[in-house]
């Protein structure tokens, strides 16, 4: 195993050479002149080679030290530079927010930009999951969710209701078999997006004790997708009612039920009560909350 770098000599070596005396190169390092000789006389024994020569006016560059001292000048200034950047990065404000990567594609992330020419100072990282993180323990500051709002011990900003509606093929609940209540979906094949999580809160919000057939059945990536598996009479999907619009128009689908939107069932932002202590947090959640008003404004 190679021997480590001795750096502080190295350092020594570079003031002294640079200042041209042990005074003043201690006096920019902050140490006595004894502890710079030593740090010199212990590299010029590791490398076998004399550094510097003495004379009247003070320490001068040998042949080999004023060989690599130039690189070793310039090495110890990239060094500082990165200290400095490092002390630049600790120093700007920054946050975490986690969500839904479909809620981030299609919401978040293009309007992001407004948020960046508000606060240019503060760097917003953004994690796109489906995983529901736990603000108490992770490193996340945000959290967009879309859910119920319980979320105890946390601070629940409400952001908007989206407005998903459930459809299917007309013949598919006619007759004797159709839907009254949000509970008689339950007795249908279930059509879900990726994250199988809304038909489980849409029932929920509606008084309805979700069983195991809420989360079952097929999936989809899209809504799209959910879409056109409606239209082919696999089942009932939930899905945002200006996508559905042309279908129910064109009578392909049709609206199952039509009730009042349960303003419980929306997208919430979420943070420790201490985060919101934070100035960049705070900024964020009261932008994330202008935007969401703004978005559902007609």
């Amino acid at each position: 195993m190679a021997a480590p770098i001795p750096l502080l000599a190295l350092r020594a070596f570079v003031e002294v050479g640079q200042r041209g005396s042990l005074r003043a190169a201690a006096d920019g390092m902050h140490v006595t002149p004894g502890a710079v000789s030593q740090q010199i006389r212990l590299l010029e024994e590791r490398v076998g080679v004399a550094l510097f020569t003495r004379e009247r006016q003070g320490l001068r560059l040998t042949e080999a030290g004023a060989r690599v001292h130039p690189g070793l000048l310039q090495a110890f200034a990239q060094i500082e530079s990165c200290m400095q950047a490092l002390e630049r990065i600790r120093a700007r404000p920054t946050l975490t927010v986690s969500t839904m990567a479909s809620f981030a594609a299609a919401w978040l992330v293009p309007r992001l930009g407004r948020f960046n020419a508000l606060h240019p100072g503060i760097e917003v990282r953004v994690e796109a999951s489906a995983a529901v993180v736990d603000l108490q323990r992770s490193h996340v500051d945000v959290a967009l969710r879309h859910g119920l709002g319980e979320y105890p011990g946390l601070e629940v900003r409400p952001l908007m209701a989206p407005v998903l509606v459930p459809v299917a093929r007309p013949g598919l609940v006619s007759g004797p078999r159709r839907i009254r209540k949000p509970a008689d979906c339950l007795g249908y094949p279930l059509l879900h997006d990726s994250e199988r999580a809304d038909w489980p809160l849409w029932l929920a919000a509606h008084g309805v004790a979700v069983d195991d057939r809420a989360g079952a059945g097929m999936a989809y990536g899209d809504d799209f997708l959910l879409i056109r598996a409606a239209e082919a009479g696999q089942g009932l999907a939930l899905v945002p009612r200006e996508y559905a619009a042309e279908e129910i128009a064109a009578g392909r689908l049709v609206q199952v039920l039509d009730r009042p939107w349960p303003a419980r069932f929306a997208y919430y932002a979420v943070t420790r009560p201490e985060s919101m202590q934070r100035p960049e947090v705070r900024a964020f959640v009261d932008w994330v909350t202008q935007e969401a008003q703004a978005s559902c404004a007609p």
